[in-house]
C-alpha cells in the first residue's frame, strides 16, 4: 500500500502529554535504571536534527516526498525528546541543550566530517543511495517502536506507559514511510540491494550507538531487550529487515548487540 505523504504532513503534530498526571511520578517514581534509559532515549530524539543535517547534503533531499517527510519527522522527534525530558524533569533530572552540545563536541572531527562523507558517498552512488537511506531509517524506526512499547510493558507505570505508547504510535507512522519507500526502491534496483546489504551488515548499530558511550548503549539494550521476550523482539526486528528485497538472511540487530555490546538474553 502506498504511503500517503499529503495525509501524513497534514496530520503531523507534536506528541501530547499535558493531559497526563505527572504528579504520579512523585508518589510512584521510576527506578534509576529506567531513568537512565529514558535519558538515552531523550538524547537521541533531540539528536535527530543532526541526522537530518547529514541527509540534506545527499540525493534524498531532492525527492519531494522524502523532503516533506523528513521535515515533519524531525519536528515530531524533537517533541518526543521534549516529552521524555518532561518525565526526567519530574524526577529532578535536567536535560538541556548545553549537555547535548557537549555530547556532540566529544565526537570531534567525526561529527564535522559526517556531512562531507554523506555528501560524497550519496553523490557518487546517486539515486540508489536513497534506498540505503530508506532501509536504514526503517531499521532505526522499527527499533524505536519496539523499544518504546517494550519499556511500556516492562515498567507498567500507568503514566509512563501511556506516554511511551503515544510516542510509539507516531514512530509507527515513520516506519510506514521508510519501509514503503525502501521496499519500492530496493525492488527496482539490484545495485541498491547490494549497497544496502553491505551498509547494514558492516555499519549498522543500535540507534544512538554512534553518539552515546558504549556503556550507555549496553545498559539500554540490556534493559529493554532482556530475557526471552527481549530476544524475540530483537529477532522480529531482523525479520522485518530480512523480508526486504535482496536482504534475506540478514540478522544485523542480533549480531550487533551480541558482537559489539555483549548482549545475553538471560
Amino acid at each position: 500500500m502506498a504511503f500517503d505523504i499529503d495525509k501524513y504532513t497534514s496530520t503531523s503534530k507534536k506528541v501530547v502529554w499535558g493531559d497526563l498526571d505527572f504528579d504520579q511520578f512523585r508518589t510512584n517514581p521510576l527506578p534509576e535504571s529506567t531513568l537512565r534509559s529514558l535519558r538515552y532515549m531523550a538524547d537521541i530524539e533531540y539528536h535527530t536534527v543532526c541526522y537530518l543535517r547529514d541527509l540534506l547534503v545527499t540525493p534524498s533531499h531532492k525527492e519531494a516526498d522524502v523532503s516533506a517527510f523528513m521535515t515533519m519527522w524531525n519536528r515530531e522527534e524533537f517533541w518526543h525528546g521534549e516529552a521524555l525530558a518532561a518525565v526526567l524533569g519530574a524526577h529532578g533530572v535536567t536535560l538541556d541543550f548545553d549537555q547535548l552540545k557537549a555530547t556532540r563536541l566529544k565526537l570531534g572531527w567525526k561529527d564535522r566530517l559526517d556531512p562531507i562523507k554523506q555528501s560524497l558517498l550519496g553523490n557518487i552512488v546517486g539515486k540508489d543511495f536513497i534506498a540505503v537511506h530508506m532501509i536504514w531509517g526503517a531499521a532505526n524506526e522499527w527499533s524505536a517502536v519496539a523499544a518504546y512499547n517494550r519499556m511500556a510493558e516492562l515498567e507498567q507505570h500507568p503514566v509512563l506507559a501511556e506516554l511511551l505508547r503515544r510516542i510509539a504510535k507516531q514512530e509507527a507512522r515513520h516506519v510506514a514511510f521508510y519501509a514503503t519507500q525502501a521496499r519500492e526502491r530496493l525492488g527496482k534496483s539490484r545495485k541498491a540491494q547490494v549497497l544496502a546489504r553491505f551498509a547494514l551488515k558492516n555499519a549498522w548499530g543500535p540507534v544512538g550507538s554512534s553518539v552515546m558511550e558504549p556503556a550507555e548503549v549496553t545498559h539500554v539494550m540490556g534493559h529493554i531487550f532482556a530475557g526471552p521476550e527481549g530476544l524475540r523482539e530483537i529477532r522480529k526486528l531482523d525479520e522485518h529487515i530480512s523480508r526486504m528485497p535482496g536482504l534475506d538472511g540478514l540478522t544485523i540487530v542480533e549480531n550487533s548487540l551480541r558482537n559489539k555490546y555483549g548482549y545475553v538474553a538471560a
